[in-house]
C-alpha cells in the first residue's frame, strides 16, 4: 500500500471514529458518552475500564522540575489543581529526581488527595527488586503511601517487552506493588516505535494504561495513533497522550508548518480514545494558556481533525519533527541511567 493510500485510509477511519464516538469509556466530549465537565471547566474523562474520572489535561512532571525554584513549582502545581487539573505525571529519573521532590513538596498539606498521581519506574530492563526499590524512593520523594498509577518508563527498545515479561522482570514488581496496596493501577510509556507498544499489549498483561505521542504528525509516521490506540481502546486501557507540541522538533518555528499551539493541543485532546493529554508546563504563562484551551474545549469535528492532519502532511511523512522516534535525542537519559545506576538485584 502506498503512503498516500495509507493516509487516505487513516483519515477515513479518523472520521468514522469521531462520528461513532469513543469506545470503552474514553470519551472526548461533555455528553452522554462518559466525559464530564468539572466546575472548573476542565473536562474529565473515565480512566479506561475503571470508574475513576481524571482531567483531560495533565501536567507533565519533567517540566515541574524545570521551574526556576521549588517555590515556583509549588505555585504552578497549586494553580493547576485549583483550576481543575487532577492528573499529575512524573518519573523516578526526571531531572535527577528533582521533579518528584518538587511535586511532592507541592502535594503536602492535603493537596495529594486532590490529584490522580502517577510516576514511572525506570528499571530499563533490570529486575523486579530494583523496581521495588525505586518505588519506595518515589513514594518517599512524593510524600505519599501510594500511587494512583505506576508506569514502566521509556519502553523504547525492541527487547523491552521480553525483559518486562521475563521471570523476575518489572511486571512482577507491578503485581507485587498492587498486592501491597502501594499502587492502584499500572501501565507503561514510550515514544519510539508503536510496534513495541503493540507487542507489550499483545503479550497479554492486563494493562490499565498506556502512554505514547498523540499529535497531528504522529498520525502519519510510525503512528501510535493508528497502531496502538485502537487496540488500547478495545481492551479498555486508558490512553495517555503526550508530546502534543512535538518536543525538540519545534515545528511551530518552521515557516511552512501552518499549525498554532492552540490547534495542536486541541487536536491532541480531540482524538477519539484519548483519556488524558499530558503536556509540559514550566511557567504560569504556559499553564494559563493551556488552561484557557482546556476550559473552552470543544472537540474537533471529523472535518477539523482531517484538516489538521492534512495541514502538516507535507512535513510529517519522514519523521523530521518526531526526533523522539528517529534519533537517540530522547533516549540519552535512558542510556545514562543504564550505565550510572547500580545493577541491584540484577540476574547474572
Amino acid at each position: 500500500m502506498s503512503r498516500r493510500q495509507a493516509r487516505r485510509d487513516f483519515l477515513a477511519r479518523l472520521a468514522a471514529g469521531v462520528s461513532a464516538g469513543v469506545a470503552a469509556g474514553a470519551a472526548i466530549a461533555p455528553d452522554a458518552s462518559g466525559a464530564q465537565t468539572a466546575p472548573s471547566g476542565v473536562p474529565r474523562r473515565k480512566f479506561g475500564r475503571h470508574p475513576d474520572m481524571v482531567s483531560a489535561l495533565g501536567i507533565g512532571g519533567h517540566h515541574v522540575g524545570n521551574c526556576a525554584t521549588v517555590q515556583d513549582a509549588i505555585a504552578l502545581v497549586h494553580e493547576a489543581v485549583d483550576n481543575g487539573i487532577t492528573f499529575c505525571d512524573n518519573a523516578w529519573e526526571y531531572n535527577d529526581h528533582r521533579s518528584e521532590e518538587w511535586l511532592g513538596a507541592a502535594l503536602r498539606g492535603g493537596w495529594r488527595d486532590r490529584v490522580f498521581l502517577m510516576t514511572k519506574v525506570c528499571t530499563h530492563g533490570r529486575d523486579a527488586s530494583v523496581a521495588m526499590q525505586m518505588l519506595e524512593e518515589s513514594l518517599r520523594r512524593l510524600g505519599t503511601d501510594h500511587l494512583d498509577l505506576w508506569q514502566i518508563h521509556a519502553v523504547v527498545y525492541d527487547n523491552d517487552p521480553d525483559l518486562a515479561y521475563r521471570k523476575n522482570g518489572v511486571i512482577e514488581a507491578l503485581d507485587r506493588a498492587k498486592r501491597e496496596g502501594k499502587v492502584r493501577y499500572v501501565g507503561f510509556s514510550g515514544h519510539k516505535d508503536p510496534r513495541i507498544h503493540k507487542r507489550m499489549i499483545d503479550l497479554g498483561y492486563a494493562w490499565d494504561s498506556v502512554q505514547f505521542p498523540i499529535n497531528a504528525f504522529d498520525a502519519q509516521f510510525r503512528s501510535f495513533q493508528q497502531i496502538v490506540l485502537p487496540e488500547a481502546v478495545k481492551r479498555g486501557i486508558a490512553v495517555l497522550g503526550m508530546k502534543p507540541f512535538q518536543g525538540r522538533g519545534d515545528p511551530f518555528h518552521h515557516a511552512d508548518v501552518k499549525l498554532t499551539p492552540q490547534q495542536a493541543l486541541r487536536y491532541a485532546m480531540s482524538v477519539p480514545g484519548v483519556t488524558v493529554t499530558i503536556t509540559g508546563m514550566e511557567s504560569l504563562d504556559v499553564l494559563r494558556q493551556n488552561l484557557a484551551i482546556a476550559k473552552s474545549f470543544v472537540p474537533m469535528t471529523a472535518g477539523e481533525l482531517q484538516q489538521t492532519v492534512a495541514a502538516v502532511a507535507p512535513h510529517a511523512g519522514d519523521g523530521r519533527f518526531e526526533i523522539y522516534k528517529t534519533s537517540l535525542a530522547f533516549d540519552d537519559i535512558v542510556t545514562r541511567q543504564m550505565h550510572e545506576q547500580p545493577l541491584l538485584g540484577a540476574e547474572a
